[in-house]
């Protein structure tokens, strides 16, 4: 990881709130400064444009089409399409670079734009560093001539192609017949996709967060508010709920009781099921710091490791690339099956769960709960720009906190790479003892925070 200090790029894209942050003359920017990026040879270069039901999505994408255009690069326009679609579709459409355009699960007001390079993957952080140079300079000497613009087109069938594509990453003769399932789009990207290729497969379908407003994406729905999922499984007394976040790279599931089944369940259940089928590229997952120590037990029961990362897909995909692994994920339900995607794909991840619930032919609950998660205790501590974890009264508490831990649990302390706040994460066999430990190390930075 390079040490730069970034203006615009966070850890997944350009974020914030539209017209305030993510304004026109960013987005005109961003597009001018990409293409110049990745303006490589003679060829005529293209770029791919999804984006998310969010009603500053237009305002984005026309500002962005000028950019590209006014560089000399032709714009396919995809419509709203999920975050992983736009990756795939950048690659199978041979375009030079990808643009998403999303908050993921923030509310509506936000809005944001991830790149991806034309192998389908986000850009590295020497990419990001060029294109941050290039958005604070005057580039109207690098603009094209008026012969050379770029032209902009909607393209009809991507719906169709990623759908295909989905399907094609199951066993070719394989049906969700028999099985009823709610899915909850968010009001988000996938909702025209998911349901269509669930029904495509045989499924009975029970849609919901599929009437997109442009402002209530991820409101109440998806997988950031999972308890509509869940009572619309019951009430429809279903096999299984699928609930996906507004770009559709992340799942949260649900069994026929409505109990939730989160990343790290699912990483379990398809990481099994590849180990029998002799699947995995290596014996192991990649996961964050903060998946469950009850996830680690398990795959160490099965044989398999699992390799720890930074807080962040990206860390996650990078450590599956440096070392070979081809599952990786988070708890969030961002999960990354590299054989077939370069990001997070809910709608995929789903799929591969309920083809392992179809062969094992048992209920969700008894596929899907594959160990007892350890109690976490999870506390933010709000810091004013001092750097706490760095004093030694609140290292000495931390190291105190994981030598009375041992190896019956994990203590990790980590700045939020989004917010001022420091976030504190205990869990263990003895939830009284994580109680005390976590607050042992609060109190440590909240004393720092408050001398600063």
């Amino acid at each position: 990881m390079t040490n730069m200090t970034r203006t615009y790029f966070g850890t997944d894209g350009i974020r914030g709130k539209a017209n305030q942050k993510i304004t026109p003359e960013l987005a005109l920017k961003i597009g001018q400064a990409t293409g110049l990026v990745f303006h490589r040879g003679e060829h005529r270069h293209r770029v791919a444009i999804g984006k998310d039901t969010r009603l500053s999505g237009y305002m984005i994408e026309y500002a962005l089409v000028a950019g590209f255009a006014s560089v000399g690069m032709d714009v396919l326009l995809l419509g709203p399409m999920p975050t992983p679609a736009v990756a795939m579709l950048t690659r199978s459409m041979r375009a030079d670079v990808g643009v998403m355009i999303s908050a993921s699960h923030n509310p509506f007001e936000d809005n944001g734009i991830k790149l991806f390079g034309p192998d389908g993957h986000k850009l590295s952080d020497a990419i990001e560093a060029e294109i941050e140079k290039l958005l604070d300079s005057d580039l109207s000497s690098k603009l094209a001539e008026p012969h050379g613009l770029g032209r902009a087109k909607r393209i009809d069938d991507v719906r169709a192609r990623y759908i295909e594509f989905a399907k094609r990453t199951l066993p070719r003769n394989m049906s969700l017949d028999g099985l009823r399932i709610v899915v909850d789009c968010a009001n988000g990207a996938a909702y025209k996709v998911a349901p269509e290729a669930l029904w495509e497969l045989g499924a009975e379908v029970i849609a919901i967060g599929v009437e997109p407003d442009g402002f209530n994406i991820n409101r109440d729905v998806g997988s950031t508010a999972p308890q509509a999922l869940r009572d619309k499984v019951r009430e429809m007394r279903a096999d299984v709920g699928i609930a996906l976040d507004g770009d559709a790279d992340r799942v949260i599931m649900a069994d026929e009781h409505g109990r939730l089944i989160d990343g790290d369940q699912l990483m379990a259940v398809v990481g099994a099921s590849w180990r029998d089928q002799g699947l995995l590229t290596k014996p192991g997952l990649v996961a964050t710091v903060m998946s469950n120590l009850g996830l680690e037990r398990h795959l160490a029961s099965l044989g398999l490791t699992l390799e720890r990362t930074p807080v962040g897909d990206r860390y996650v995909l990078e450590r599956m690339r440096e070392q070979g692994y081809n599952i990786g994920g988070e708890q969030s339900g961002h999960v990354i099956f590299s054989d077939y995607s370069t990001t997070g794909d809910g709608l995929v991840t789903a799929m591969q769960v309920l083809a392992v619930v179809k062969k094992q032919g048992r209920p969700v609950s008894e596929v899907c709960h594959r160990f007892e998660p350890l109690p976490q205790v999870l506390k933010n501590v709000r810091v004013n720009g001092a750097k706490p974890l760095e004093q030694a009264h609140v290292v000495s508490a931390i190291d105190s906190g994981r030598r009375k831990l041992g190896g019956s649990g994990r203590l990790v302390v980590r700045a939020s790479g989004t917010e001022p706040v420091i976030r504190v994460m205990g869990e263990g066999d003895d939830p009284e003892l994580v109680e005390r430990i976590v607050g042992d190390v609060c109190e440590a930075l909240s004393a720092s925070a408050a001398a600063a």
